[in-house]
């Protein structure tokens, strides 16, 4: 018996539009990892770019559970001494919605070069409007 290995050409990818007003951070970040890695697909080969696109529209209405808006804590460093700047993920909310859910969805991806291509099909807005339109996204119910 073989083992079938799909070719680049051959992998169908598809356009998915995911509302994520009131959803789950994390919960919402797994699903969406699952989706660009193409592990819900019968073909799925971990070393071969088999995922769809994903667009994430009312990224501002995003819920946190816990105690996280004060306390969790994201580190951003401009490379310099002393160049450590710490945000929470309130601020960090209320700054920028999208950023939020692009570190949640880059930390559950692989950490190399196909990690970096997989997160380019990932595209974040604060509010429902999107340029995305043209090619007519499935809109996905989590």
């Amino acid at each position: 018996m073989n083992t079938y290995f799909p070719k680049p050409e051959e992998i169908e990818k598809k356009w998915y539009l995911i509302d994520v007003e009131n959803k789950v951070l994390g919960r919402l970040a797994t699903r969406i990892a699952i989706l660009l890695q193409g592990k819900q697909k019968p073909y799925f080969t971990p070393n071969l770019d088999c995922g769809d696109y994903v667009v994430v529209i009312n990224a501002k209405k995003i819920k946190v559970t816990g105690k996280k808006l004060k306390e969790k804590t994201y580190l951003f460093h401009s490379g310099h001494p002393q160049g450590a700047k710490y945000i929470t993920c309130g601020e960090l909310l209320e700054r920028h919605p999208e950023k939020v859910l692009s570190l949640a969805v880059k930390r559950m991806l692989p950490k190399n070069k196909l990690g970096d291509k997989l997160l380019k099909k990932l595209k974040i807005y604060p509010g429902k409007v999107y340029r995305e339109v043209t090619q007519k996204p499935i809109e996905l119910k989590i």
